[in-house]
Parts: structure tokens; C-alpha cells; sequence
């Protein structure tokens, strides 16, 4: 008896480290899956989205960080490395740079965004309240480019930037989306083309696009002055004269003047009002060059300018009334009323003329910086009233680079 019951006991003893041995195995197998199911799970991006440092949180200082649908190798990447998506290529690419430092918040380094227009013009219209700069700034010189196309005297607008302080201008080109433009990565307009849109002559889409440009170039808090050139544009001074010209002056250079023929005044619309009377409608050259203060003022509005995109048809043209008639109503005395930007309209008609080849001679340079007339300039009279000019036919630019060490002192 004793020793079946010894048997039994052992065979009990057995069973129960076996069954043992079991449990162990099946929590072993639990934990592994358990563990194999969360790595594999979607959620575990939203624990490191909402876990990881605040670098990691903001792609750049102006727009939103990537969603959770970005694989988690390339979150787990951007905890030690800012994440920076370039959106005119459409691929991702991770830079050793801190997204949040000051240099990357007083100037952004790279122009590609996400960005809509409401949310580029917020951002832009943002004013620090604090005084005083916690850095050294040099007030820049904005030179935004409008065009249609491919820049055809970007040889002389490099031959005028060519050894200049890189602290005292910036660049910004907008095209319309399609176009190609190409600049080798050693010339100053290399990475320098912001978020375009379609731009159509005579619509409401040029003013877009001037609003486009400032919000973008506003996002350099050094930028001072800002200046509207288009692709048939050139400067007729050199940069160092342009520049104190421009830093130096306390009003802006807006053309805008009451015009009663059907060209001005006939081109009103009485749906405007109350808001916008017919003593208050005024007309310009779209090119301008305004201060900052004034370009924030301008990204800023959307009552005046949500009243011109309704009842301003392509019959009145926008871009001649919509800035001249806003900043007469509001900001007057920040505008000195006058272009730097020359023109020639002798010849009559809708456009005016183009100088091309054959015309460019020294006297039509100098006849055009001392046309006979004078302007004010910080309350004096001055001869110096235009420093570009247009419009210039493609046809021009050799013979503008034969004469431009000569006469334009680049």
C-alpha cells in the first residue's frame, strides 16, 4: 500500500511540473505576442507623435508637423533630426538643424510650405510686441520677382547681386505652376521660387500674387523694403545706390492718383459702396516698393480686399486700383504717391512700349535716370525718382551686359 501510494505520489508530482511547464510556455507565448501586436499596431505612431520632444512636433516654424501616417522609422528618425519636407519635390529629407532655434524662426532657409494664402497671410501678419530684436538685424531689401516665365535677364540681375552683402537683400520668385525655371545651384536665385499659383492678365490673380509674394518675403523678419519687378525689368542703378536709396527712405513708393476719364473713375463699381466711394477710388502702377509696416498692413486685409475680388471684374483690372485705392483710404501718409519703377507710355494704347535691342544705347540709360523730371524724396526735391525700368524685350540683354560695367557700375 505504501508503495502504490508513493507511485501516485510521484506521478501527481509529475503531472503538476509538467502542467507547469505549460503555463510558463503559454505566458511566454502571450507576452511575445502581445508585444509582437503593439510594434506592428498603427497606434504606436500616435505614442511617439505625442511623445517626442517638441523639435519633432513642427516641420518648420511656419507649418504643421507630418501626420501619423509617416512610417515610424522616419518619426524615430526626426527625434534626433529636424524633419523638413520639400514640397516642390514631394520627398522627405531629414537636415541636422534645430526647427525651433532663432535662426530658423527670424529666417526660414528653405521657401518650400504647405501653407494655404489664409494661413500664409496669418502667419506673415504676425507682429513680435517686443521692440527690440534679441539679434543683430541688417535691414534687407526684398526683390520679388512676378513672373510668367523664365527669368530672360537673370545674367544681369546676377551681375548686379555679384559681390554684394548677402545680409542687406533677399529673393523671391513666383511663376506660374508648370513652368520651369531652372537656376544652376551657384546663382543667387538657386532655391529662391516660393508656392505659386495660376496668374491670368487683367484679374484679380495679380493681386494674388503681389499678397503671395509679401507674405512670403515677410516671413524674414530683417526684410525692410519690399520692391514688385516683373520679368522684363531691370535695375538702372548698382545695388549699393538702389540700397541706401530704398533703407533710407521713411515713405514707400506706391503710384496711386484719382484718374476721372473711363480708365480711372468709369471703372468703379457702385456695389463698393458704403465701403469703398468714389472719392476714395484710385488708380497706379502695380510695381511698387513699400516698408514693411505697410506690407503687413497689406497681407492683413481681407474686407477691402474681398470687396475687389467680387466687384472688381476684369474690366476694371484689379492690380492698377486694388493697393492704390487701400493704402489712399487708410495708410496716405506712409506713401510718397510715385513709382521708381520707369515706363514708357508715349506710344498710347493698353501696354506700354519695349525696348529691345536696337534701342538699348547709353543715352537711353541716362535719358531714363534724367528724364527732367523731379520728386520728393524725405520731404526734399530730388532728381533720382526712378531706379528700374521697363519694359525690356529679351532681345536686350547683350547689349544691356556690354554697358553694365560701364554706365550701370556692375
Amino acid at each position: 500500500m505504501m508503495r502504490g501510494k508513493g507511485a501516485n505520489d510521484e506521478f501527481v508530482f509529475k503531472d503538476s511540473s509538467i502542467s507547469l511547464m505549460r503555463l510558463l510556455c503559454f505566458l511566454i507565448l502571450l507576452v511575445t505576442g502581445i508585444m509582437i501586436g503593439l510594434t506592428c499596431s498603427p497606434h504606436v505612431d500616435r505614442y511617439f507623435y505625442f511623445t517626442s520632444p517638441p523639435d519633432n512636433f513642427y516641420v518648420n516654424y511656419v507649418s504643421a508637423a507630418p501626420p501619423p501616417s509617416y512610417s515610424t522609422s522616419i518619426e524615430k528618425a526626426a527625434k534626433t533630426v529636424s524633419f523638413d519636407y520639400n514640397c516642390s519635390s514631394g520627398m522627405a529629407s531629414c537636415k541636422k538643424e534645430d526647427c525651433l532655434s532663432m535662426e530658423g524662426f527670424k529666417m526660414p532657409k528653405n521657401l518650400t510650405h504647405k501653407m494655404t494664402d489664409n494661413e500664409l497671410f496669418w502667419r506673415a501678419s504676425l507682429v513680435p510686441n517686443k521692440a527690440e530684436y534679441p539679434f543683430e538685424r541688417v535691414p534687407k531689401v526684398a526683390f520679388m520677382f512676378m513672373t510668367r516665365g523664365p527669368l530672360p535677364f537673370l545674367k544681369l540681375w546676377e551681375r548686379f547681386f555679384k559681390g554684394q552683402d548677402v545680409n542687406k537683400y533677399s529673393i523671391y520668385v513666383h511663376t506660374n505652376p508648370g513652368v520651369r525655371v531652372n537656376f544652376s545651384n551657384y546663382s543667387v536665385f538657386y532655391n529662391r521660387l516660393i508656392p505659386s499659383q495660376d496668374v491670368r492678365w487683367g484679374t484679380v490673380t495679380l493681386v494674388d500674387a503681389e499678397r503671395r509674394l509679401l507674405g512670403n518675403a515677410l516671413l524674414d523678419f530683417s526684410n525692410e523694403r519690399f520692391v514688385l519687378l516683373s520679368e522684363s525689368c531691370i535695375p538702372i542703378y548698382n545695388f549699393p545706390i538702389i540700397y541706401n536709396y530704398l533703407i533710407g527712405s521713411t515713405q514707400s513708393f506706391l503710384d496711386s492718383y484719382d484718374e476721372p476719364s473711363r480708365y480711372g473713375r468709369g471703372r468703379y463699381s457702385r456695389h463698393m459702396k458704403p465701403d469703398i466711394k468714389l472719392r476714395d477710388w484710385r488708380k497706379g502702377s502695380q510695381w511698387f516698393e513699400i516698408q514693411r509696416t505697410l506690407a503687413i498692413k497689406i497681407v492683413s486685409d481681407t474686407r477691402y480686399y474681398t470687396i475687389f475680388k467680387w466687384h472688381c471684374l476684369p474690366s476694371c483690372y484689379p492690380d492698377e486700383h486694388y493697393l492704390p485705392t487701400f493704402v489712399n483710404m487708410f495708410y496716405g501718409d506712409l506713401n510718397a504717391n510715385r513709382t521708381v519703377t520707369y515706363v514708357d507710355w508715349s506710344l498710347g494704347g493698353p501696354h506700354p512700349a519695349s525696348f529691345k535691342a536696337k534701342d538699348i544705347t547709353k543715352n537711353l540709360i541716362q535719358s531714363i535716370r534724367n528724364n527732367g523730371t523731379t520728386c520728393s524724396y524725405n520731404q526734399k526735391n530730388t532728381s533720382i525718382c526712378f531706379l528700374f525700368a521697363r519694359k525690356f524685350h529679351p532681345s536686350a540683354l547683350d547689349p544691356l551686359l556690354n554697358i553694365s560695367s560701364t554706365l550701370l557700375g556692375f
